[in-house]
């Protein structure tokens, strides 16, 4: 009898070319993918070596991280943004590697283009300079961050050199309350584990849970899997997944779609097969969710309080303290109520069709909140053209929200879309870290209807008041 076998060790055992005696595995690549941040020392080691580009088919280039998201049509005003891009272009015009550059009809967020282009599909191994390529693990791979020596790795030989992980089950049951969404669901996992309560481990979320959301949901789950520690996350693939990935760009199509999921069925942890660690959580206990610190385990469910100093372990008081300081908050307080200034619907956490439609549907006849600026991102330009042909682009307009266009725009303060310091932010992103958004500012992760919520109300809101 074979021994049961995880998700996990099935895709990663059929992926190593040789298995070293206390040492790491070399890993076969499926599909990498670049930008524009992680990639220019990579290819400067290949030139400094003379050789090229092990397999450019394999090879995904786009630009997203250092992209303005107005006037695109542009020169970049930005010095260092401008040369990241220009860098990327000028390596992938001398290495033979497509780029979906500004302007491209694929160009956009790197981990919302591989799945909506059917680049990313169950059963392969998939890296990136980039640690939010978890995301990808939604359709049932094995996908995950590397840095820019492993970058190098890739690109000169389509292995890479990883010491297997540990397995980890979070198992999540039941129905989910009114105006609770996945993103609520990843938050609440994280806050009850902490950010480092994964570290070490390969992460499969399963339950009936997990197996009645879309596509794009479990894409958020698995992109906050880093949020925790963990190498990455991975939803093993059903009839949701492929429906997904039917009739996309470059998936199988006619007969050889077909002939792809009947290997996909067999992609599934096996009964009886064994964790290190198994977690278990009722989908009843979640609310709708919020940060209240400067990393993601700081979470709590609006309608709770910020901790008491009572509440949190001596060993964690000083930075506890540190981080309400950094966010103006004090021990104890609720958070409804609590005025915001800017709200961020975007980046590869939350930037899908999906959310903006979601959102389109909740603020349509109504207005924002007099002094909070809006910004709606599409993860892609497919998400733009979308949004725009389902009219959702004139129901954010009436709202007074600005629909921006393609990039990872204000995840992250290296591009010009930046929160000013001092000001709150409610963001639909995965990190809250102190200036993250931009030196100074403040940060509140939820879901895109919470972020909605707030910018209708200007302030934190339990969007079940409201829906």
């Amino acid at each position: 009898m074979n021994q049961p076998t995880t998700l996990f060790d099935k895709i990663w055992d059929a992926h190593v070319v040789k298995a070293m005696n206390d040492g790491p595995d070399a890993v076969f690549i499926d599909r990498h993918f670049i930008h524009e941040v992680t990639s220019p020392q990579a290819f400067d080691g290949l030139r400094k070596r003379g050789i090229g580009v092990f397999n450019i088919a394999r090879t995904t280039a786009t630009a997203d991280h250092n992209v303005p998201t107005k006037d695109q049509h542009l020169p970049i005003k930005e010095a260092l943004s401008r040369h990241q891009v220009e860098t990327l272009r000028k390596n992938c015009t001398d290495f033979g590697i497509e780029l979906y550059d500004l302007g491209h009809p694929y160009q956009g967020i790197v981990h919302i283009i591989g799945p909506e282009l059917g680049l990313t599909l169950p059963g392969m191994t998939i890296v990136c300079g980039d640690s939010h390529t978890s995301t990808h693990g939604a359709l049932g791979n094995i996908a995950f961050g590397i840095g820019t020596s492993e970058v190098e790795q890739v690109l000169a030989t389509q292995c890479i050199l990883q010491y297997k992980p540990k397995r980890m089950r979070i198992n999540i049951n039941g129905q989910l309350g009114k105006g609770v969404t996945s993103k609520d669901i990843i938050l609440y996992v994280i806050a009850q584990i902490s950010a480092s309560g994964a570290t070490g481990y390969f992460v499969e979320y399963a339950g009936d849970t997990i197996r009645g959301l879309s596509m794009e949901a479990r894409m958020t789950i698995c992109n906050m899997s880093i949020e925790m520690g963990a190498r990455g996350g991975l939803i093993a693939p059903d009839e949701t997944t492929f429906e997904y990935i039917r009739g996309r760009r470059f998936a199988p199509q006619g007969e050889a779609f077909d002939q792809a999921v009947e290997r996909w069925r067999k992609l599934k942890t096996d009964d009886g097969a064994e964790f290190d660690v198994e977690l278990n959580y009722r989908a009843e206990d979640i609310g709708p969710m919020i940060t209240y610190g400067t990393n993601p385990g700081m979470g709590i469910a609006v309608d709770s309080h910020v901790p008491n100093l009572s509440e949190i372990p001596q060993s964690e008081l000083a930075s506890y303290t540190k981080s309400l300081a950094y966010m103006g908050l004090e021990p104890g307080m609720e958070l409804i109520g609590k005025p915001v200034d800017y709200v961020f619907i975007g980046s590869c956490t939350n930037a899908r069709i999906e959310d903006l439609r979601t959102v389109a549907e909740f603020v349509k006849g109504k207005t924002k909140a007099e002094g909070v600026e809006v910004w709606i991102v599409p993860g892609s330009v497919q998400v733009s053209n979308q949004a725009k042909a389902e009219g959702l682009d004139q129901v954010f307009i009436d709202a007074g929200f600005e629909l921006r266009e393609p990039g990872c725009s204000a995840c992250l303060g290296m591009n010009e879309d930046k929160v000013p310091a001092g000001k709150y932010c409610i963001s639909t992103s995965n990190r809250n870290f102190e200036g993250r958004q931009g030196q100074g500012a403040r940060t509140f992760l939820a879901s895109p209807i919470m972020a909605a919520a707030a910018a209708v109300t200007g302030k934190v809101t339990d969007v079940r008041e409201l829906v």
